[in-house]
């Protein structure tokens, strides 16, 4: 299992398909939550932060020295490189690399860049610690920031023993913003055909809004469906990999809608092994930054036993358009 990022402050949401809507806690295997709230708001300085002194330019690993003096006990935000992307708003998720060390040791307790992934979470809503959340909102994508945060803004007066940090440790991270996804977010790509008329045709507007869902006058195809509305130029997508998605989900029978994260305003992210198997087919192989058509046959989705309270019922067939943001 790829090892989970140190800066988690709380379990990050899953939402499983299976849910039809409902949030579903995924354990973090590492980092406890910091006593400082989130929401409490910390005075925000220019400095001091230790110097990079190599691995300088946005995207390289940095090597960062070690801290000078006693700490601001205040948290300490400097832009290294202005980007010159959209403005990170608090509840997008931020796709981030960074490393993090101890300012009086600079002992390295963790960092993306070994992993080769960039770490994606949501952003300002508390579910990291809370130097991060203010640290980083209102920044723009492409931008390499340096933060030092004081423990009441890391993991408070616990530490993390795990990860060697004491709590009168400040930490000193640098973060490069990559991007930001938020309820706008849509596919980005070419546009394929649709030319099979018995196929619903699902709207190709990447203006944020959800696309049109049209399901033709027709029986349902009994067999798995997932092609490209918009072909993205990402990675193809892993059947073990986790997704960040913008759906919308409607019934063959009627066309009627059950599920969107437009709706809702909020953008899903789950593990493809934790769907229904109609998604977890459906998605592996398609590229990050793809819009699909999806169309999940019963014994692919719910079959007899459709999610309580929803509007699907027994042996429903189901029609998607997903667009698959990023990778996590």
């Amino acid at each position: 299992m790829r090892r989970r990022s140190l800066l988690l402050a709380v379990p990050a949401g899953l939402l499983t398909l299976a849910g039809c809507g409902d949030d579903k806690a995924d354990k973090a295997e590492s980092s406890p939550s910091p006593t400082a709230s989130a929401e409490a708001t910390a005075k925000i300085v220019s400095g001091p932060v230790p110097e990079v002194t190599a691995g300088k330019e946005f995207g390289q690993k940095p090597t960062v020295a070690k801290g000078s003096g006693e700490p601001s006990k205040d948290l300490a935000v400097n832009v290294l490189v202005e980007g010159k992307g959209a403005e990170v708003a608090k509840g997008d998720y931020l796709q981030a690399n960074y490393l993090g060390q101890i300012w009086s040791t600079a002992k390295v307790f963790d960092n993306s860049y070994d992993r080769g992934v960039p770490a994606i979470f949501p952003i300002g809503v508390g579910q990291v610690i809370p130097g991060w959340d203010q640290g980083l909102v209102g920044k723009k994508v492409g931008s390499r920031v340096e933060l030092a945060i004081p423990p009441s803004l890391g993991y408070g007066s616990e530490g993390n023993a795990q990860a060697g940090i004491k709590g009168t440790d400040t930490l000193v991270f640098v973060v490069d913003i990559v991007n930001s996804f938020g309820p706008k977010s849509s596919a980005k790509g070419e546009v394929v055909a649709q030319d099979n008329i018995d196929l619903p045709k699902v709207g190709t507007n990447t203006d944020g809004k959800a696309p049109s869902i049209d399901v033709p006058e027709k029986d349902a195809p009994k067999d798995l469906v997932a092609n490209y509305v918009i072909e993205g130029d990402g990675e193809e997508v892993k059947a073990t990999d986790s997704l960040l998605v913008q759906y919308k989900g409607v019934l063959w029978d009627g066309g009627k809608e059950f599920d969107s994260t437009y709706s809702r305003g909020q953008l899903s992210s789950f593990s493809l092994q934790q769907v229904v198997k109609g998604w977890s087919q459906g998605l592996t192989g398609k590229k990050v930054g793809s819009r699909v058509l999806v169309v999940v046959p019963p014994a692919l989705g719910y079959g007899d036993n459709p999610p309580s309270g929803s509007d699907i019922k027994k042996d429903s067939t189901l029609v998607f358009s997903v667009d698959i943001l990023a990778k996590m």
